[in-house]
C-alpha cells in the first residue's frame, strides 16, 4: 500500500515507522513547510492518505484529498463541527473516509465499555459521573477529542445526562470534564462513577504514540479498497 502522510510531527514519524514495519511505502510527506505539495498530481501516487496535522488546517487538508478521490484516515481533533461536510464530500466523490478522535485499539475498546457502563448506570441515580483527561503540554485542544467522544457515549446511553461541560462550569445534567496538561504525558483518560459508598472507574493510560499509529495504519488498510464513510467500530468489527 502506498501512503501519503499529511502532518509530519511526532505522530507522523510514528505512523511512518509502523507503516514500514507492516510492509507499506510512504510516497508523499506533506507538512506545514511544503503544504503546496498536497495537490492532485502528488496525491495520485497514493492509495490512501493518513492525516494528523493541526486543527486549523485539518479540514482543508481532508477536503483537498477527498476531492482528489483519495481515501482519507484523519486523526486530527478540534474540527468536529465540520465533519459532516467532509463525509458528504467523501460520498459525492465516491471515495472513503474515516475520522476518529482516537485510533488506539485499546481506547476504542474503552469507548465500548464506557457506553455499556453508562447504560447500566441509567437506573442507578446514586452515582454521578465525571471524566478526567491528562495530556502533554503541547496538546492544543482541550478537552481532548477522546474525552468528548467518551462524554457523547455516556449521554447517548444515559438519560440523566445531556452533554458535557468543563469541571467548574458543568450544570446538573452535564458531565464534568477535567483537562490537565503536564509534562510529556501521551494520554490518560479516566471515567469515574462516584457515590457515597464507592467509586467505579474505567481508565486507559497510553504508554506512547505507537498504539495510535498502529490503529491509524490498520484503518488505512481497511478503507484503501472500500468506498463510503466508516468508523473504528467497522474496522474492529465490534
Amino acid at each position: 500500500m502506498n501512503i501519503a502522510l499529511v502532518g509530519y510531527g511526532r505522530m507522523g514519524h510514528e505512523i511512518e515507522n509502523v507503516a514500514h514495519s507492516r510492509g507499506h511505502s510512504i510516497v508523499l510527506i506533506v507538512d506545514k513547510d511544503n503544504a503546496a505539495d498536497l495537490d492532485a498530481v502528488n496525491l495520485a501516487k497514493a492509495n490512501v492518505v493518513i492525516e494528523f496535522s493541526q486543527p486549523d488546517v485539518a479540514f482543508e487538508n481532508v477536503i483537498r484529498c477527498l476531492k482528489a478521490g483519495i481515501p482519507v484516515v484523519s486523526g486530527t481533533t478540534g474540527w468536529i463541527d465540520k465533519i459532516d461536510e467532509a463525509r458528504a464530500i467523501c460520498l459525492e466523490k465516491g471515495t472513503s473516509f474515516i475520522h476518529s478522535t482516537n485510533f488506539s485499539i485499546g481506547v476504542n475498546i474503552l469507548f465500548r465499555l464506557n457506553s455499556e457502563l453508562a447504560r447500566l448506570m441509567a437506573g442507578v441515580k446514586e452515582y454521578k459521573v465525571s471524566i478526567e483527561e491528562i495530556h502533554h503540554t503541547k496538546k492544543l485542544d482541550a478537552p481532548s477529542g477522546t474525552a468528548i467522544t467518551l462524554a457523547g457515549g455516556i449521554s447517548a446511553q444515559n438519560r440523566n445526562y445531556d452533554g458535557w461541560g468543563f469541571e467548574r462550569e458543568a450544570g446538573e445534567r452535564m458531565i464534568p470534564v477535567r483537562s490537565v496538561r503536564e509534562g510529556m504525558v501521551p494520554g490518560t483518560h479516566t471515567i469515574s462513577w462516584d457515590s457515597e459508598i464507592d467509586t467505579i472507574s474505567l481508565k486507559h493510560e497510553a504508554k506512547g504514540r505507537k498504539g495510535l499509529a498502529l490503529g491509524a495504519v490498520v484503518a488505512a488498510e481497511f478503507i484503501s479498497n472500500r468506498k463510503g464513510v466508516f468508523t473504528m467500530e467497522d474496522v474492529l468489527r465490534f
